[in-house]
This record gives C-alpha cells, sequence and structure tokens, in this order.
C-alpha cells in the first residue's frame, strides 16, 4: 500500500466526514409545537386501495394527551426466560420493559442492558381500534400462571384479559419461547353481544426520540453514526428509514398500505419489530404525537364478529440484539436493520466471511486477523504492482532530486524533464494509485461491520483486550500501529519537495491519533495488514536491490 496517498486520503476523507457530523449537528432542527391534534389521535384513512386485498378501515387509537386526565394503575408481571427478563403491565397489558440476559450494559458490564424501557416511553402497545375494543389505555387482568420458563418447558405464556364495549371480550396471550428474542403476541376475540363487532387490531411501538449509549460511541466521532429510528419493510419499497427529523416536519415518506411487511425500532446493536404474517392488508402509521413522543404501529383487520363468534389475530414482535442468525430466522428481511452505510454490498459478504472464520477459531480476535490475511492475498497482485512501482520511484528518486535542483526556476521544462525519466525508465508515477483506490470500498465497509457488528460488542480478544467494539484500553495497539505507520513512510521513497518530505514525515504521527479512538477490532485489522504490508514491501525492495537495476546507477 502506498502509506503516502493513503494517508493524505484518509486525512483528508476524515476531515470531511467531521465536517459533515458538525454540519448536521448545527443543523439538526429544533424539536417544533406539536402538531394538531387531528393527526395525533386518528390514524389516517387509506389513500388508495391495494388490489386484490381491501385495506383495513383504520380506527382511532388513543394517545397520551387524550386520556391526560385519567391515570390509571396496573400491576407490573415480571417474566424470565433464558434470555430475557420482561415487565408487563396490566395498564393496557403493555410489554413495558425487556431486559436482555446476555448482553450487558454499556456503562457498567455488572448489569444487563434494558432495550424496552419506560423511561425513554420505549414501550410495545397493542390493543384494538375505536370506541369498542380494549386498547393500551385499559385496565387488563391477569390470568393465573406460570410467570417463569421452567426446567425442561420450551415455552411460558401470560394472559390478559379485558371486556369492551358492546360486549365484546378479548383475551391477549404473551409468549415467550426457550432461546429466542421472539415473543407472540395475540389478541382472541369474543362477541358476547346481541350486534356484529367490526373491528382493527394495531400493533404498536413508541419511543422519546432520544439516542441510548449501546457501548461504542466511536461511531459518532468521525462521522459514522448508526441510525436510530423507525424503520419499515414492505414487497413495494423494501427497507425504509423515517427520520425523527422527517416526522418533526410532518414530511416522513413510508408505505401507508401494504399486503406485507414489518415495522421496527432501530437502534445501534438492537432492534425491536412488529412482524405481521404476510398477505394480510395491513395500514402502517408513523407519527409525533402531542407529548413530543413517536409512534409507530401497524394495524390489521379481524373478521366481523357476528354475536357468538369469535376471533384472533397474532403479530410476533422480535425484541433483540441485531445477531444475523436470530434476525434470519424471525423474518428473512429483517437482516436489514443491520446498518452497514451505503456499502452493505461489499459489508454483508465480509461479515459472512469473518463469522465463517469465528466459526473456526473460535475467537473474533483470531477472526479479524485471518480476515486481514485473507483479504491482503486478495489483493496481492494488486498490491505487488504498487510497491514495485514505489520501489521504481525509489531507485530514481536521486535523479529527480537532481532534475528539481537544475530547473527549480522553470517548472515546465523541469516536468517535461521528469516525464521523460518516466518514460525511460518505463515508470508510471501513478502506478500505485488505482491499487489502492480498488482496496478503498473494502476497507470502508470493513471499517462499518466491525462498528456495527454485535457480535464483537464485548468480545474478548487476549489479555487486556476484553471488548473489540470499544477502545484499547491502554493504547497497545494504537502505539504498534503507529509504529508500523512510521516504518512504512520510511520504507517509501522520499519526495523530491522538501515541504512534501517534511510533511509526510510527521504525517504517520498525526493520523495515528485517529486510530486512538477507533475500536479495538478496527485497530487490530489496520495492525495486521500493515505488517504484512511491511513485509511484502521489503520483500519486493529486497529484490530491486539484489538486481540493481540499470537505472538506477547515476
Amino acid at each position: 500500500m502506498d502509506t503516502q496517498r493513503l494517508i493524505l486520503f484518509f486525512v483528508f476523507s476524515f476531515s470531511l466526514l467531521m465536517l459533515w457530523d458538525a454540519w448536521q449537528k448545527e443543523q439538526r432542527p429544533v424539536p417544533t409545537s406539536p402538531v394538531p391534534a387531528k393527526s395525533q389521535t386518528a390514524v389516517p384513512s387509506p389513500a388508495k386501495p391495494m388490489a386484490p386485498v381491501a385495506p383495513p378501515v383504520a380506527g382511532s387509537v388513543p394517545t397520551e394527551s387524550a386520556t391526560a386526565k385519567v391515570q390509571p394503575t396496573g400491576e407490573r408481571i415480571r417474566v424470565e426466560t433464558d434470555l430475557l427478563i420482561a415487565e408487563i403491565d396490566t395498564l393496557g397489558g403493555t410489554l413495558r420493559r425487556v431486559e436482555l440476559r446476555k448482553h450487558k450494559d454499556a456503562l457498567d458490564t455488572a448489569k444487563n442492558f434494558v432495550l424496552l424501557q419506560p423511561e425513554q416511553h420505549y414501550e410495545a402497545q397493542s390493543g384494538l381500534t375505536g370506541e369498542a375494543g380494549p386498547n393500551h389505555r385499559t385496565i387488563w387482568t391477569a390470568r393465573p400462571g406460570e410467570r417463569s420458563l421452567a426446567d425442561g418447558a420450551d415455552e411460558v405464556r401470560v394472559a390478559l384479559v379485558a371486556q369492551g364495549g358492546e360486549g365484546l371480550r378479548v383475551e391477549k396471550v404473551y409468549t415467550f419461547r426457550r432461546d429466542s428474542y421472539t415473543i407472540g403476541v395475540a389478541l382472541a376475540l369474543q362477541n358476547d353481544g346481541s350486534k356484529p363487532v367490526t373491528s382493527h387490531a394495531y400493533f404498536q411501538l413508541t419511543h422519546d426520540g432520544k439516542a441510548t449509549s449501546t457501548g461504542n460511541s466511536v461511531a459518532s466521532s468521525f462521522g459514522a453514526q448508526s441510525f436510530v429510528g423507525f424503520s419499515q419493510y414492505t414487497g413495494d419499497r423494501k427497507f425504509v428509514k423515517v427520520q425523527f427529523s422527517d416526522l418533526d416536519k410532518g414530511k416522513a415518506d413510508y408505505v401507508q398500505q401494504s399486503p406485507d411487511g414489518w415495522l421496527a425500532f432501530v437502534q445501534h446493536y438492537f432492534v425491536a419489530a412488529w412482524l405481521p404474517a404476510a398477505g394480510v392488508a395491513r395500514e402502517y402509521v408513523v407519527e409525533r404525537r402531542s407529548d413530543q413522543s413517536y409512534a409507530a404501529r401497524v394495524v390489521l383487520p379481524v373478521a366481523v364478529l357476528e354475536p357468538g363468534a369469535s376471533a384472533s389475530v397474532t403479530v410476533p414482535l422480535y425484541v433483540g440484539p441485531q445477531e444475523q442468525k436470530r434476525l434470519e430466522a424471525a423474518d428473512r428481511n429483517l437482516p436489514l436493520v443491520v446498518d452497514y452505510g451505503w456499502l452493505t454490498v461489499i459489508a454483508q459478504p465480509l461479515f459472512w466471511l469473518l463469522e465463517f472464520l469465528h466459526g473456526l477459531s473460535g475467537n473474533w480476535g483470531v477472526a479479524i486477523i485471518l480476515l486481514t490475511v485473507l483479504i491482503k492475498l486478495v489483493f496481492f497482485p494488486l498490491s505487488a504492482a504498487s510497491y514495485k512501482s514505489m520501489a521504481k520511484m525509489k531507485l530514481v528518486t536521486p535523479r529527480l532530486t537532481k532534475i528539481r535542483e537544475m530547473y527549480a526556476h522553470d517548472r515546465a521544462k523541469m516536468n517535461q524533464a521528469m516525464m521523460e525519466l518516466y518514460k525511460t525508465e518505463k515508470i508510471n508515477p501513478l502506478g500505485g494509485c488505482f491499487p489502492i483506490l480498488v482496496q478503498i470500498p473494502v476497507f470502508i465497509a470493513l471499517y462499518w461491520v466491525l462498528l456495527a457488528a454485535i457480535e464483537l460488542r464485548h468480545a474478548p480478544f487476549v489479555l487486556w483486550i476484553r471488548d473489540l467494539s470499544a477502545l484499547d484500553p491502554y493504547y497497545v495497539l494504537p502505539v504498534l500501529m503507529t509504529v508500523t505507520m512510521v516504518l512504512q513512510t520510511r520504507m517509501n521513497p522520499t519526495p523530491p519537495d522538501p515541504v512534501q518530505a517534511k510533511v509526510m514525515q510527521f504525517m504517520p504521527y498525526v493520523f495515528s491519533v485517529f486510530f486512538f479512538f477507533f475500536p479495538a477490532g478496527l485497530v487490530l485489522y489496520w495492525l495486521v495488514n500493515n505488517i504484512l504490508s511491511i513485509l511484502q514491501q521489503w520483500q519486493i525492495q529486497r529484490l530491486f536491490n539484489r538486481d540493481k537495476p540499470a537505472h538506477a546507477k547515476r
């Protein structure tokens, strides 16, 4: 790798990223005043019916402001499984809190990470629209039963019941399964009245719009900030992100009706997503509420219930880490929530390869080293061409210096003489650039992989490195990285221009500052890559010095 050009490229790139990040923070819109109550309390009516399945006619869903005068309290039901500790509030039958037992808190690793939490209004709500059906403001009654996953049991169910209007009785059942972050949420309706009842079921996620620390603050420091907000997948538009700023302005663009798809709240490393079955017409609503929190819901139709009739609707809720295998098991399109930036097409295969190497080695740090070696082997021919070009340049550097001294006051003649020298010695002065340009997308994609993969969160490597997604606590890897950069720069040809030579001399130290703020896993990759590059460059330079080409003679 041509270290001089690579250093300049990344310094320039990261400068642009930091400027962009600063501009984004400066231009971030201030929360606006609440939007009119009409848009906050009613689900929008369908704009266009979708053939062949008719869209649901959505009823109203109560909001915080609509019931602010009445503040009933409910009972908290604690449910424990091998992966989750959940709390269900009988007020609304709402899943208010979910604690992940296999993932630790970002600031205190002695505690479990809490995903859903009432402190951020981050909750999973469900119920029936309209006046007849019980909703997330209704008091539900919990049925007796197990609250913890028993030894040898595959699942535990929590059932709640509520009475709606017009003789409608609804039972809500949460099903927690062993070794699963997917929770079944079912609404069973029974019409005990004397008239037919038409209703719709809604499944909703709420959030206050504020980011939560998940253990890696490095990304936002250099403009590579992971997306936080609502997202949607449909067969029509595929994966769509809904920004909070767009909701504030009333300009959110998403699919409102579809026969398929899901709705999620995404943050770095974790996700909560409602996953309705395909083939049922549904309506999506994403809005900013009058209490300045945000809500996203999917509304599904329920069959018209004649007196004495019953019906049910079930929607799974995935609430857990963005682990690729678990996401794919929940829904084959759910892995799209993993934010690999704009180079997903490259980053996804890189992660698959990294995961495969981890399966062989059992250690994510070792997997990163093996991946670095494989990438280096793939680009070996390009790197060799680059190093050969630099070796030739190093041999003719004295002659280039003489040309600069000879034509110091005539730049046109100096450039002409230098081009003639390049042509005579068959040297391409830009020969080291193309291999670097080809490799840069791979480096950026891997950067995103190492930042986005939750598999590396709190993953130990060796000795002092207990978390590859966090900074090296003793900065050993960044220091070693600096040493290799200095060594590699000294192996490159010295620029004929004294000013440029001085800049190149100090550039490794300046550029190395970035690595003190990078995750240990990323620094490990660059360190191994640099060591391999130094060995390759040394070998090529040694062969050139041994052969003593004619053009090196003065």
